[in-house]
């Protein structure tokens, strides 16, 4: 399986956060799938590359031109593609990808996220998403959208759509799993009224 991990480029975290990055990478090679990021060399997303790699897994990257410049690309990835800007970065990784692991992260990573939660809301993939947060980072985030839901601005299904985990082991047991369709597809629905 290609997986997508959505994780922090921020230099100024906590370095348990880059040890779980580490940790996720391992496992992911151990597992013989290969790592679809965001073609960052600091950081989580530094991190989960290099342990992919060590662990003798595969890396494909995928990085906006802007960011090469800035000298951060990850040169040592095995498949590294420049793009002109993060929305096409963020259309390559999703087309690369057969299910996404989001780690803890900052407001990019939230933007990665709510795009791909939002599409399998709609039914547009049936893709697994997976959410890992061990200390509850994201904690504020699922209470946000449990009062959404309770205030009507959303319909149950967003929480069929997304998988909560605490542990690596857990977050792998969601992802190899293949989930159900949240809501039928466009072409179902289609095909229901044609």
């Amino acid at each position: 399986m290609n997986i997508c991990v959505f994780c922090a480029s921020s230099l100024s975290i906590d370095k348990k956060y880059i040890e779980l990055a580490a940790s996720v990478g391992t496992e992911l090679a151990k597992r013989g799938h290969t790592l679809v990021s965001g073609g960052g060399s600091v950081s989580c997303m530094g991190a989960v590359t290099a342990a992919t790699r060590a662990a003798g897994g595969r890396t494909v990257g995928v990085i906006p031109q802007v960011l090469v410049d800035m000298e951060v690309a990850d040169e040592e990835s095995d498949e590294l593609i420049v793009t002109e800007d993060m929305r096409e970065r963020k259309g390559v990784m999703d087309a690369r990808s057969d299910a996404f692991l989001v780690l803890p992260g900052g407001i990019g990573t939230l933007e990665e996220l709510f795009e791909i939660w939002t599409a399998r809301v709609l039914g547009i993939h049936d893709r697994p998403l997976v959410l890992l947060d061990p200390w509850g980072l994201y904690a504020p985030l699922r209470k946000l959208v449990e009062g959404m839901y309770d205030e009507g601005f959303t319909r149950p299904d967003v929480f069929d759509a997304i998988s909560w985990t605490s542990t690596v082991g857990e977050a792998f047991a969601a992802l190899e799993a293949r989930p159900q369709p949240v809501r039928p597809s466009v072409a179902e629905l289609g095909e229901a009224t044609g």
